[in-house]
């Protein structure tokens, strides 16, 4: 059986309040983890089945239960999680493939919530609830951990975060019941975002994307580092229509190329470990 996941709001910065728990975010992706009957099946956000590719989390709890979680792969070297790691589980789907990836890259289960237990529908019942019930399970495997939670002090955790190089915060209202399939403002994340300089060397034809390319180590080539495709208003597509006509130096069937002699500042999760942004945002245009 699958619920379709509450979903968070981005907060626009560190936050501390007495009416908030606040949580590490774990850098993978969501999991719904679903025993009917003792028959355990897997699901992403979007309610598509992962039960075969991990084979690690197909264990049973005591009784049947619908969790909320996230999935990853954390590095033993640093205790943090890898996202691309566990998109490597993901995509996996050869039998031979999935039990390979399962001995070099296990996965965890971080649950942070419950919403079904014993037969009983929990989603109506407030936050610090659910807590008390998950605080009381048994974990089928040290493949499972309950994600920990402090108390009012977002700020002092997101400072933790940054120095772990972590993904960020969720700050979650105490009393807030699950919202099934919906943002909601009673929880919030707070991302901890890597800023970069980039040059921008072209732009998609058809829908909107800006090349972006950075410095080749220590010389002064650029290489490619990503496509920018989230955060620019139409003011900034205005302006950079304007300027770009000018640098236009050739194009191919997707893309139109630049000279180099544009610059922005976007924000990133990480760099990936091929040397690309991950997720750019565009943040403004660097002057001069």
């Amino acid at each position: 059986m699958f619920i379709s996941p509450m979903l968070l709001q981005t907060a626009s910065g560190p936050f501390s309040h007495s009416d908030y728990i606040y949580e590490p975010k774990i850098d993978g992706h969501r999991l719904i983890y679903s025993q009917q009957a003792g028959k355990v099946r897997l699901y992403t956000r979007h309610n598509n089945e992962c039960t075969r590719q991990y084979p690690e989390l197909q264990l049973s709890f005591d009784d049947d239960i619908i969790l909320d979680g996230e999935v990853a792969c954390v590095d033993p070297a640093t205790g943090v999680s890898d996202f691309e790691s566990v998109m490597s589980r993901f995509q996996a789907r050869r039998a031979d493939k999935v039990q390979q990836l399962t001995a070099s890259l296990p996965a965890y289960y971080a649950i942070f919530d419950i919403l079904q237990y014993k037969g009983q529908d929990l989603r109506g019942l407030p936050l610090l609830r659910h807590k008390e019930i998950l605080a009381g399970l048994t974990l089928p495997s040290s493949s499972y951990g309950v994600v920990p939670h402090i108390d009012g002090a977002g700020e002092a955790l997101f400072q933790q975060i940054e120095a772990q190089r972590m993904e960020g915060v969720v700050g979650k209202r105490k009393s807030s019941i699950y919202e099934t399939g919906r943002r909601s403002h009673a929880w919030q994340k707070v991302i901890n975002w890597t800023y970069v300089d980039v040059f921008i060397t072209g732009y998609r034809k058809q829908e909107f994307g800006w090349l972006a390319a950075v410095p080749s180590g220590t010389s002064d080539r650029l290489r490619p580092a990503g496509i920018i495709e989230l955060g620019a208003s139409p003011l900034h597509k205005q302006a950079f229509r304007g300027v770009a006509q000018q640098l236009v130096k050739g194009e191919d069937k997707e893309f139109v190329h630049l000279e180099p002699r544009m610059r922005a500042k976007v924000r990133i999760r990480n760099w990936t470990k091929s040397g690309m942004l991950r997720s750019p945002v565009f943040d403004q245009f660097i002057l001069g």
